[in-house]
């Protein structure tokens, strides 16, 4: 990690919604996260915001995230960015997609809370 993306990511200047990790050759990066420019260096020293970042592991770490990672369905995600005596240290967790009949679940469940409110407010108003 370069200084200014640390720098940024002290002042929070960091977006974890869309990134993965994905395990390449024996490694881990972590793929998708945003680090904004660090406004206080020169033009020369930035850093690429959006580029593919190197994580350390342990190879027995690796392993187990590779079997995962291997069934379908299944995504490294990170959870949290902290700071633990001056390392950047991020948490990682295993995701499972939905299926498409869950899908389908949510939409019908979601579609009945909206008529139960719908009913509800329309009650109160009278």
């Amino acid at each position: 990690m370069l200084g200014t993306e640390v720098k940024s990511i002290r002042a929070g200047q960091i977006k974890l919604d869309e990134a993965h990790a994905r395990v390449k050759d024996d490694q881990v990066f972590l793929v998708g996260a945003n680090i904004a420019a660090y406004p206080q260096a020169a033009p020369g020293m930035q850093h690429n915001p959006t580029r593919e970042r190197r994580l350390l592991l342990h190879r027995r770490q690796i392993k187990q995230l590779l079997d995962h990672v291997r069934q379908k369905g299944r995504t490294i995600v990170p959870l949290s960015l902290y700071f633990k005596r001056g390392w950047a240290k991020l948490s990682l967790g295993l995701a499972v997609g939905k299926q498409q009949y869950d899908k389908r679940e949510a939409l019908k469940k979601r579609q009945q809370d909206r008529e139960i409110s719908r009913d509800l407010h329309s009650r109160r108003r009278r």
